[in-house]
């Protein structure tokens, strides 16, 4: 047996688990944004949006095309991701033209957060330039995308704090209860915490109501229903703490979904992005918890992650059952190797 001599390189620095994981988890993050996008823009008629719009698409795009070249380079097969065949140009706005504002932004926002992330992880310089550029690229249209939300007065700013005055040092271990008796106030992360998780999960009851609202299989409604439920009680829950700290609770946002009840996307698609929405719901709810020093916002979150876990195992199992969850690399099979 012969194998065919493979190409010499300059230089032949593989990828590593954390190049290849970083690369396939973006490819597909960004295939939905460019369904998503695509749709959105086909629809929009806001002038003063469809730029940034038309921008962020082609970011994505760029991106989807780089990692592209990153795998053909390595001879490494390109992932399925979704296509054209995933998003229905012809159904009806199924969103406001101020929801492509308010996706650009939550996009770009957790895109920040995750590609800082992925770029902290990788060795090989010419992937760790790709994902620095998108950081920059991500960071200079969220900016864009709050600019403009200010302007049209769409944009609910954090709460605001007294300043203190003076530097303090915690006097005493009830800085950290919370369950019983009197709680000391919120400190400045627990706050910001509470209020993007409350704005996070507006955004995702948007998203699940106008999912369920154009599903027609009886069983993935439901699971979006329940998942919408679950967004509603976090959205209470820290309201409700916001309340009781005389800061008051932050204000749903506007309605943004229309009326229409055919898809613009397929199930693949939707399944997909719940699936996305789920992992950032751990992620984040686990940073709120790492920064928390109350006891009841510890009891609290840890209970959030137990719900959402256990939905996405649901989600989960659901894709692999339809076959729509394209499988990570995987690491040799040794023992199999071994028994063959």
């Amino acid at each position: 047996m012969s194998f065919q001599k493979p190409q010499v390189k300059p230089t032949n620095i593989e990828f590593s688990c954390t190049e290849i994981g970083g690369l396939w988890g973006i490819y597909f993050q960004e295939g939905m944004a460019v369904c998503f996008l695509t749709y959105l823009l086909h629809h929009l008629q806001d002038g003063q949006i469809v730029p940034l719009a038309e921008e962020a698409l082609k970011i994505s795009q760029e991106r989807i095309e780089k990692i592209k070249q990153f795998f053909l380079a390595e001879n490494f097969p390109i992932p399925a991701g979704f296509s054209e065949g995933d998003v229905n140009l012809a159904a009806p706005p199924l969103l406001h033209d101020t929801f492509t504002l308010s996706f650009i932004y939550m996009m770009n926002r957790l895109g920040m957060i995750n590609y800082a992330f992925t770029a902290s992880n990788n060795a090989r310089l010419d992937v760790l330039d790709f994902f620095n550029e998108c950081m920059h690229t991500s960071t200079e249209m969220f900016g864009k995308a709050v600019r403009m939300m200010l302007e049209k007065g769409i944009y609910d700013r954090p709460p605001k704090m007294n300043y203190p005055n003076k530097i303090e040092y915690v006097q005493k271990v009830s800085f950290l209860d919370g369950i019983i008796g009197m709680k000391r106030p919120l400190n400045a992360l627990e706050l910001s915490e509470i209020f993007f998780n409350i704005e996070r999960n507006y955004f995702s009851v948007i998203l699940m109501l106008g999912f369920a609202q154009v599903m027609e299989d009886k069983t993935l409604k439901n699971v979006i229903l329940r998942g919408k439920k679950i967004s509603e009680q976090q959205i209470e829950l820290f309201n409700s703490l916001l309340m009781d700290e005389e800061l008051l609770g932050t204000v749903p946002v506007s309605m943004e979904v229309t009326a229409s009840t055919v898809s613009p996307f397929s199930d693949k698609l939707i399944m997909s992005m719940i699936n996305v929405l789920n992992s950032v719901d751990i992620l984040l709810i686990s940073r709120a918890l790492s920064v928390t020093m109350r006891a009841d916002l510890t009891a609290h979150y840890t209970k959030i992650i137990t719900d959402v876990m256990v939905y996405a195992k649901d989600t989960y199992d659901i894709m692999v059952e339809r076959k729509w969850l394209e499988q990570p690399p995987l690491t040799t099979d040794r023992n199999q190797l071994m028994k063959s």
